[in-house]
């Protein structure tokens, strides 16, 4: 998966993990205020796992340019 749809599921998961929590408290409902909290928390890591893809991906981008760079 790229960290593109890593951002995205997180984003989308952070999203209804927030209103399952607002619905919940709204309800009185704890399961499913503890669901959407393991859902935002699920969304969180799935964003950050797609900044390290995009940060290592940044990283060998700059070190191919270097090595290029280098031959000259």
């Amino acid at each position: 998966m790229s960290q593109v749809d890593d951002k995205v599921r997180g984003n989308v998961n952070e999203a209804v993990g927030n209103a399952k929590q607002v619905v919940g408290d709204a309800t009185d409902n704890e399961s499913l205020q503890a669901e959407g909290k393991g859902q935002e928390v699920k969304g969180q890591a799935q964003q950050a796992l797609g900044d390290a893809k995009e940060a290592i991906g940044n990283a060998l981008e700059n070190l191919g340019n270097t090595i290029k760079g280098s031959g000259n």
